[in-house]
């Protein structure tokens, strides 16, 4: 066989999976750029533990639900915050996950999934049980930072 006729198929052999690696690496990058746009701009206190957090979790799993699938979010949950267990903190990100999710599948549009989670937010209170309402920790858990 000719070896210039190996090398371009060898090539086109990787650009199915390059591509297809680059497209998932692409979603997380379009949904931390949605959830943040929008969180900078809504100026909620408590960027951590707070109602500033509540919103960017309840925001980006409503983004992913509404994108892709509430299952998505299920595993994302599981993984990141070991579905809440293990302190208040991922209790309550992993509760928001699932109204974020519920939301975000419910959505009839973009705009509309948007108004629905800041309306949740809005309605939202320090260490709400019920799973319909987005929960926030005690203002003496906030911190302004996300680090």
């Amino acid at each position: 066989m000719d070896a210039s006729l190996a090398a371009p198929t060898r090539r086109r052999r990787w650009r199915l999976p390059l591509l297809a690696a680059l497209a998932l690496a692409a979603y997380p990058g379009f949904v931390l750029a949605a959830v943040y746009s929008q969180w900078f701009a809504a100026d909620l206190p408590g960027g951590r533990n707070g109602p500033g957090d509540a919103y960017r979790h309840s925001l980006a799993s409503a983004i992913v639900a509404y994108t892709l699938s509430p299952r998505c979010v299920v595993w994302v949950t599981a993984l990141m915050e070991r579905d809440g267990q293990g302190n208040a903190s991922r209790a309550m990100d992993a509760h928001n996950n699932r109204i974020g999710a519920r939301l975000g599948a419910a959505a009839h549009s973009w705009a509309a999934m948007q108004r629905e989670v800041r309306a949740a937010v809005d309605h939202g209170a320090i260490d709400a049980r019920s799973p319909e309402q987005i929960t926030w920790l005690a203002p003496a858990a906030w911190q302004d930072r996300l680090y």
